[in-house]
């Protein structure tokens, strides 16, 4: 038997989102004082780029779907906010991007068969992806959020169940000039609800893997069209060819806004704002004794989301990154970083042992003119330089061509040994002439090279082996 929309969107993805009907927990974050927006801003939304709209309200730095995360992003500046709807079992619609509670929540209850009391009693829980400083947030009732941001703020509305839309009019429809502050939002595939064309609502409808291909059939019923930050360069030429403004979703890296607008896209549908809206550094030493992950801070994979990002110790002010395989952090808080002129120094230390094979390192990427993500030993896009250390001591410096697996060794020499538990200190000078790698906290000892071949402005911490113990940074800056 064919799957209902709603069992589709059960089996397919965690997509959904909560909603509920009795008295919410106190919401943490008081929406800030706004200008109204101008007439019929929907129509000219997109009419300029880029654009920035707060994907989940900008999750990355938010826990997403909470009045914290839409006040946040609307107080920094995004023109709009996405906001994922679902239904508990007594109608009541509340905001949540899964069918289930249990990725944000620790309990698996499933949202369309739980009453709103229930829910009310949850908190999101994002302090492995945010760091260990973010607060527990309440689910958050679309009434609530309606309320705070309808009535000045352009909002993108997905009714993940599918099953209600009448309701969710009405709920919309409660506010003044409905149509001038909700877009609807849903996947392509699906027909759009009669009352888009009767009341006169914009609609955006998102391309997936396996719509692409049914573009044209597809692209006709909407405004606005998406496109997923993987899909080839061809298939959002196909989207783009259909004339209409087009939306890009989920944007984390600036590498990703910038392919996006070469290719003509003019939306964002962004899950880091401060970072992606922005081409500046906001900050010149690590943030890791706040227990919060900075703007632009990010592992090497969103795809695995939490599964890779560092451990933030706030005690220590440190990170440790310590998951298996080889891995990369980006330190985009501190970059772009002058592009031939800087000093980057950082600690690192192996806390309890050493890794356990002879070539096994860790060290610092440099160099690399984006941040497109960098793993040493695995080949990519981008070419830059890379500073390691093995547990004997040797410091190396290697150089990598774009597309390359291997680094060309520029320098090497012995230092002191490595012991457990000892931190060890790093600097990187970096100037028109050359290089110089340095190790800090006993004789200075150091490495000189003359290339120039890369002045790129971003940087990586690095854990260079596939098993063993993770590696530790503190004291990350840029003078």
């Amino acid at each position: 038997m064919p799957l209902n929309r709603r069992q589709f969107l059960w089996v397919g993805a965690s997509t959904l989102l909560l909603t509920a009907c009795q008295a919410a927990p106190e919401q943490s974050a008081t929406p800030p004082a706004s200008t109204a927006v101008g007439p019929h801003p929907v129509d000219t939304l997109l009419a300029t780029g880029p654009v920035y709209i707060a994907h989940r309200g900008s999750s990355d730095n938010w826990v997403e779907h909470t009045m914290d995360a839409y006040a946040h992003a609307i107080a920094f500046g995004a023109a709009a906010i996405e906001v994922s709807v679902s239904a508990s079992s007594d109608d009541v619609f509340l905001c949540h991007h899964d069918a289930t509670t249990e990725r944000m929540t620790g309990q698996d209850l499933v949202i369309a068969q739980t009453t709103w009391k229930e829910l009310s009693t949850l908190h999101n829980d994002a302090r492995e992806w945010l760091g260990p400083a973010s607060a527990l947030q309440p689910i958050s009732r679309l009434d609530t959020v309606l309320d705070a941001f309808a009535p000045k703020h352009l909002m993108f509305i997905e009714d993940k169940q599918g099953e209600s839309p009448e309701e969710l009019f009405d709920l919309m429809e409660a506010h003044a000039d409905p149509t001038h502050h909700f877009v609807w939002k849903q996947a392509v595939e699906y027909p759009l609800p009669a009352r888009i064309g009767t009341a006169g609502y914009k609609a955006w409808g998102y391309f997936t893997k396996d719509t692409y291909a049914r573009a044209e059939e597809y692209g006709g019923r909407f405004d606005y069209l998406g496109v997923e930050h993987s899909a080839t360069d061809e298939e959002i030429a196909t989207v783009i060819a259909l004339g209409k403004p087009v939306i890009a979703w989920p944007i984390h890296y600036r590498f990703m806004r910038d392919r996006m607008l070469r290719l003509g896209v003019t939306g964002m549908m962004c899950s880091n704002v401060p970072y992606v809206s922005s081409s500046t550094p906001t900050a010149t030493t690590d943030a890791f004794a706040t227990g919060l992950r900075a703007p632009g801070d990010l592992p090497w994979s969103m795809d695995m989301g939490s599964e890779v990002q560092p451990l933030i110790t706030p005690e220590t002010a440190s990170i440790a990154i310590s998951m298996r395989g080889t891995q990369s952090y980006l330190m985009g808080s501190m970059c772009p970083v002058p592009a031939d002129s800087y000093t980057l120094t950082w600690e690192m230390r192996w806390a309890a042992e050493l890794p356990p094979g002879p070539t096994d390192t860790a060290g610092v990427a440099f160099g690399l003119p984006d941040d497109q993500p960098f793993r040493v030993g695995v080949a990519g896009e981008t070419a830059g330089y890379y500073a390691t250390v093995r547990r004997n001591g040797t410091l190396e410096l290697f150089s990598r061509a774009g597309g390359s697996e291997a680094g060309v060794s520029l320098g090497a020499v012995a230092t002191a040994s490595v012991r457990p538990g000892e931190w060890m200190r790093f600097q990187v000078a970096v100037s028109p002439a050359g290089i110089r790698l340095s190790r800090a906290d006993g004789r200075g000892w150091s490495i000189d090279s003359a290339d120039a071949s890369s002045r790129g402005q971003y940087f990586w911490l690095c854990k260079n082996y596939p098993a063993g113990p993770g590696v530790e940074f503190r004291a990350v800056s840029i003078t």
